[in-house]
């Protein structure tokens, strides 16, 4: 049912924890299954992702792709992390059941909410970023799978 690499992400989740201080933090959930994923970012002068941390309150597969989601933004840019899709969280598991993939629309969420907590605290603008939804729920159901 999991890959591999769900498994090892979630029995060895990389990340884990908070960043006193943080850059930008970003929580988001799904009201439907109950998971909740929070991210905290520590970003330099140049924008360059430093250090991620989340703390995850869900299933195994929300914990997973939280795990990925830390590791596929550390040391990017912001810009960078702006590019990182549910998909590419998804494909970097090498895959989720498709009952599961909400998991990574929370880990690319919780990203972007981040993100946006970052540019409110800087008063800057982040090209392409738009005001994150704290709940998920409502956009799953008007995707197709």
């Amino acid at each position: 049912m999991y890959s591999e690499k769900v498994m090892d992400h979630f029995q060895n989740p990389r990340n884990v924890g908070e960043i006193e201080n943080a850059s930008g933090t970003g929580t988001v959930g799904n009201a439907k299954c109950g998971d909740i994923m929070r991210i905290y970012l520590d970003i330099d002068e140049n924008q360059i992702i430093q250090d991620v941390k989340f703390k995850t309150f869900g299933c195994g597969a929300a914990v997973a792709t939280s795990s990925m989601a830390t590791e596929l933004v550390k040391g990017k840019s912001i810009q960078e992390a702006m590019k990182i899709t549910n998909k590419a969280v998804m494909e970097a598991l090498d895959g989720l059941p498709p009952v599961k993939v909400h998991c990574s629309l929370l880990a690319e969420e919780a990203i972007h909410a981040a993100l946006w907590d970052y540019a409110q605290k800087n008063q800057i603008e982040i090209a392409g970023l738009e005001k994150p939804k704290s709940d998920i729920s409502e956009e799953e159901e008007e995707e197709e799978y």
